[in-house]
């Protein structure tokens, strides 16, 4: 709209500039005081008053030139401007006049609006077969269905998952995202469609249910409140399968694992498999779903922040958000499994202690790991009394140290066994962009035998783990490890486990938290409803 105010004389805020100049101060702290007036009658006022030439001869001398008035421009220029302007200011301005309102139902400036607002880059003009304008595709699609773009967590017990909402041509499309096949983690994701919205006649847009295989069917989207809305299908019946249970199962298997119920022989891992299914199918697509954003990246940030496809043993690949929050990095699941529930976070990384693994040779001895390991936590456990007992600065001064790449230890000077430990080891500085050779210890079971086998840096840690039902969580000791941009693992040195996580490459729009502290709001409360 200030492209307008300035063609048209209007002031920043009431009233046109001449009738602001000739105002004294006290005048014009009288007027800012007053409650604002009506928009449109600002515009109409305005430009009444420099089509008639009103206003006092002392506001403009002989030479000044002559305001040009908006509505004295052309229709074609009128066209560009009023395309520039953002949508939602349009409909106050086809109120100020008729020539305004006969000019905004151009569909040239809806159909820029369509594509500079929300990436629509089909032909549009095809619309015209159908009657529907480009006008009716933005106020009676796009912007209605605004609020649901970008990324959501539906809320399926301690499963969650990751849905994400797009314009995709002419509709609106929710695509579930979900991890490749067990347990290949760097390969892409898959996605699938849950509902899509669109305009197919002038009426009303329409919402389908895209579950199941029988088909689109009617559905409905509901926006619940702010960052939270919900999905029904009217037609579940379109979700069953002429096989029953046991097809419809069968099915849902090769899609979401990639392999059938008899290439599965771990006992325990056909029970959970089998208990998801039956937890998330009674569901039928009547979700509700929470915003969540993506974390905000910072230049210190160890590697850049994001989401990424992560081994959980039994329970197959899961999403997680990796996030720096100062000293420390935060690994929160957006997917989960019954011992550790989406929204928990399941890893913690202290980037105040870096651990120097030991030599290739060493490296195979799990107990040599472990005993550098406990080392640190017990180095944390005195900084984290320390600061109890009102001493930060003592507490900073222990084992702090700026992330650096591993690199072997130096040949000279040795140690005798037992001494030094963790500190002694991460002693010599290391150089820009050396690594250090990476081998899982024995005993170390992983779901990936394909991990990258140098690491750049390692630090130390803490996971969750938990009973069924998420009783009983702890925070246990263990090691994460940095490959590269892309890549890291963790060891959970009580369950002698390894965890490889690959980042999810994807970009997504309206994913952006609008503040940091917006951002960390959004942890607590999806941590909230699985606690």
């Amino acid at each position: 709209m200030a492209v307008c105010a300035r063609l048209c004389g209007v002031g920043p805020s009431r009233g046109c500039r001449r009738r602001q100049q000739r105002r004294g101060p006290a005048e014009t702290a009288a007027a800012d005081s007053e409650p604002d007036t009506d928009p449109e009658e600002e515009l109409i006022e305005a430009g009444s008053a420099a089509l008639s030439g009103a206003g006092d001869d002392r506001s403009a001398g002989p030479s000044s030139p002559p305001r040009c008035s908006l509505l004295e421009l052309p229709p074609e220029l009128l066209v560009e401007i009023f395309a520039s302007l953002p949508g939602t200011d349009l409909p106050s301005l086809a109120q100020v006049c008729t020539k305004f309102r006969r000019i905004l139902h151009t569909d040239t400036i809806w159909r820029r609006r369509c594509r500079e607002e929300y990436g629509v880059c089909e032909n549009l003009r095809k619309l015209e077969i159908t009657g529907v304008s480009c006008r009716d595709v933005y106020a009676k699609l796009l912007h209605r269905y605004r609020h649901i773009l970008g990324l959501w967590q539906p809320d399926i017990g301690p499963y969650g998952g990751l849905l994400n909402v797009v314009v995709d041509g002419l509709f609106i499309i929710g695509w579930m995202y979900l991890p490749p096949h067990d347990p290949h983690v760097d390969d892409p994701m898959r996605f699938k469609p849950l509902f899509r919205i669109h305009l197919m006649e002038r009426k009303s847009a329409t919402v389908e249910c895209m579950y199941g295989h029988r088909g689109p069917h009617n559905g409905h989207v509901q926006i619940v409140k702010k960052d939270e809305f919900s999905t029904k299908c009217n037609q579940t019946d379109h979700h069953r399968m002429s096989g029953g249970r046991q097809e419809e199962f069968r099915t849902w298997l090769r899609e979401e694992w990639g392999r059938t119920l008899e290439d599965i022989f771990h006992e325990h891992m056909q029970e959970l498999i089998l208990m998801k299914f039956i937890y998330t199918s009674q569901y039928d697509n009547c979700l509700t779903y929470r915003r969540i954003y993506l974390p905000p990246s910072r230049p210190d940030d160890l590697i850049r922040p994001g989401l990424f496809k992560g081994t959980y043993g039994s329970h197959g690949l899961e999403i997680v958000m990796l996030s720096f929050h100062g000293k420390h990095a935060r690994g929160t699941k957006i997917t989960g499994d019954p011992n550790i529930p989406a929204g928990q976070q399941t890893v913690e990384i202290d980037l105040r202690h870096r651990i120097q693994l030991p030599d290739a040779e060493s490296l195979h001895d799990f107990n040599e790991l472990s005993r550098v390991v406990l080392e640190v936590r017990e180095q944390v456990r005195q900084e984290q009394e320390k600061e109890q007992e009102g001493g930060p600065e003592d507490a900073e001064g222990l084992g702090r140290q700026s992330p650096q790449p591993c690199e072997e230890p130096p040949a000279e000077p040795a140690q005798a066994p037992g001494d030094g430990g963790a500190a002694a080891a991460a002693e010599p500085p290391a150089q820009s962009g050396q690594g250090q050779p990476f081998v899982l210890p024995v005993g170390v079971s992983s779901r990936n035998e394909d991990y990258p086998r140098t690491c750049r840096m390692c630090f130390y840690g803490t996971g969750l783990i938990a009973g069924h039902g998420f009783t009983s969580p702890e925070r246990t000791p263990g090691v994460f490890v940095l490959f590269d941009e892309d890549r890291f693992g963790f060891i959970w040195l009580e369950l002698k486990s390894f965890s490889l996580y690959s980042r999810v490459q994807a970009a997504f729009r309206n994913a952006d938290a609008p503040s940091p502290q917006a951002f960390e709001e959004m942890l607590k409360n999806i941590q909230s409803f699985t606690s």
